[in-house]
């Protein structure tokens, strides 16, 4: 069955830019038109949602990864109107513990603007599946995805209020995606996020670990499409 065109968003994850979905938008059919979100221009991931909003079409899908999908959930519920389908990718329902926030305000703090050249090796190699991660193109390609955006985009992404952030109230076909190896968000959480959004159902992706549209372009393309045919949304 040939799609027909259709406006596709997508939102990057944690100190990640549009260039995280180069390889999946080559993919996705020609006659679509793709815009990107950015994880920037406010303060707070209602303000972030805000303001992708205001600069996309007037209805659309939307792909959301990683922290991506929080910003995705939260535009969703806002605009219900506007979203006619969602994918949240390798994402979760849960909030920062206060653990987790100390440690993130601890890393921010011991860095810089002139020191900070993008995140650590070790943090994005275990983000990846174990054999990629001694892949030094594709730990190259993220870092420097991070040193773009500078430390100011750190401090800002890290001081991200998680909690309170709508599933419930989202009215839209979703997809959530999971992959089985991915060290940062669990399958478990994958399927909190399924649990908790009406009529959510859930494809998991093999060989792959947090880093699906860079490491399963290919995979997740076919997945996303799948799922709109047996919709028949596009």
């Amino acid at each position: 069955m040939r799609s027909r065109p259709c406006s596709v968003v997508l939102i990057p994850g944690f100190m990640l830019d549009e260039t995280l979905w180069d390889e999946f938008r080559s993919l996705l059919p020609k006659d679509w038109a793709v815009y990107t979100g950015t994880l920037t221009g406010a303060q707070s991931i209602a303000g972030i949602a805000r303001h992708i909003a205001e600069r996309s079409p007037q209805r659309f899908l939307m792909i959301g990864f990683s922290l991506g999908g929080y910003v995705a959930r939260q535009l969703a519920a806002d605009y219900p109107e506007r979203v006619e389908a969602l994918a949240i990718v390798a994402s979760s329902l849960r909030e920062d513990t206060a653990q987790q926030i100390k440690l993130k305000q601890q890393a921010v703090n011991a860095l810089s603007a002139a020191r900070f050249k993008g995140l650590s090796n070790s943090t994005i190699a275990n983000s990846l599946h174990p054999r990629r991660a001694a892949d030094t193109d594709l730990i190259a390609r993220i870092k420097a995805m991070g040193n773009s955006l500078g430390y100011h985009a750190l401090a800002m992404q890290s001081a991200l209020d998680r909690s309170g952030v709508p599933a419930q109230a989202i009215r839209c076909p979703t997809l959530v995606v999971a992959s089985t190896d991915d060290a940062l968000r669990s399958l478990e959480e994958a399927q909190e996020l399924v649990d908790a959004i009406p009529n959510a159902s859930l494809e998991i992706i093999d060989d792959s670990g947090h880093m699906i549209p860079m490491e399963q372009p290919q995979a997740l393309a076919a997945t996303i499409i799948h799922w709109l045919q047996a919709l028949r949304i596009h």
